[in-house]
């Protein structure tokens, strides 16, 4: 499959890659696999380009990213960074301000920059 370049063809692809993918794992030919992995990387590609997604700009907004790419919930959030879940939801509600533990944890856990923390703390 040659590059993306439209809507119209990323859309195609899409819809390639799912009538594929609805035959089941068991009943795709070696080729047909082969298939679903050129197309997926071009649709990859194509994303990647056209569907940029800014960064968080608020200290909330990162720790809310990072909670998604995760797949954590707050209460494992919250044992995550060692706080109880009553303080993290405060925190997370701008009831209360992040303490200097707390932003420790954001940074070794959840790997935030310290540069972004100290800039949005």
């Amino acid at each position: 499959m040659n590059k993306i370049n439209t809507e119209a063809n990323y859309q195609s692809v899409m819809s390639r890659i799912d009538d594929l993918m609805a035959k089941g794992s068991k009943n795709v030919s070696a080729e047909e696999l082969a298939e679903i992995r050129r197309l997926a990387l071009s649709a990859q590609a194509y994303e990647q380009e056209f569907y940029v997604v800014d960064a968080p700009s608020t200290l909330l907004g990162m720790i809310e990213m990072r909670m998604f790419e995760m797949k954590l919930r707050q209460v494992d959030l919250a044992k995550k960074l060692r706080v109880s879940p009553a303080k993290l939801s405060l925190i997370l509600n701008g009831k209360q301000k992040a303490d200097v533990d707390f932003l420790k944890a954001v940074h070794s856990e959840l790997n935030v920059d310290a540069k972004f923390i100290l800039e949005h703390a």
